[in-house]
């Protein structure tokens, strides 16, 4: 038998607010997500006009279009808008657990844990995309006519959430193995 605080959960206004908001994130994200997927196309077969373009306002002096380097650099960001994706359906499918009363899922733990993966492949693409960017640095400073600088560094905060989302996975598995012990036992 759950507890009136437990059952109640779908009127909870901070579960309410949680499930519109991961609602509207995959929906933005999802928006990112064809907007990305159109664009690689576009880079690759037009990259002829944009190049005219480019040198129409920029002068004949500017470098190629470097129309592989940014579709490669689309691509792992559309890998990147994948995984926040999937990271905000898990955590929809957790937060309507909760107001279902029952938290401690077997696949709540698992949620947790595909989200932490998720988490941790988001810092190699990242990464990618980084480098890639920065091997067009030149090209990108010679249309600003100022300098490239990059504003990254290490994120422990990131990284903290990764560790803390695999230990309460396990927090979940434990109770739910728990919860499953005590109905056994009843």
């Amino acid at each position: 038998m759950q507890s009136h605080a437990l059952s109640s959960g779908r009127n909870d206004p901070l579960l309410l607010a949680g499930r519109i908001l991961t609602i509207i994130l995959q929906a933005f994200i999802a928006l990112a997500g064809v907007a990305v997927t159109i664009a690689i196309p576009v880079v690759l077969f037009f990259q002829a006009d944009i190049q005219a373009k480019i040198v129409a306002e920029h002068g004949p002096e500017i470098t190629a279009f470097p129309a592989w380097h940014i579709a490669l650099a689309l691509l792992l960001l559309l890998g990147l808008i994948a995984t926040a994706f999937v990271f905000f359906g898990k955590l929809r499918a957790i937060i309507n657990s909760v107001g279902d009363g029952d938290p401690f899922a077997p696949e709540n733990a698992d949620r947790l844990t595909v989200m932490a993966w998720l988490s941790l492949a988001a810092y190699p693409i990242m990464g990618a995309i980084a480098a890639v960017i920065f091997s067009i640095a030149g090209w990108i400073s010679e249309l600003d006519d100022g300098e490239f600088s990059t504003d990254g560094g290490f994120d422990l905060t990131g990284i903290l959430m990764v560790i803390i989302l695999f230990i309460l996975a396990r927090v979940f598995r434990h109770g739910a193995a728990m919860r499953e012990d005590l109905e056994g036992t009843v």
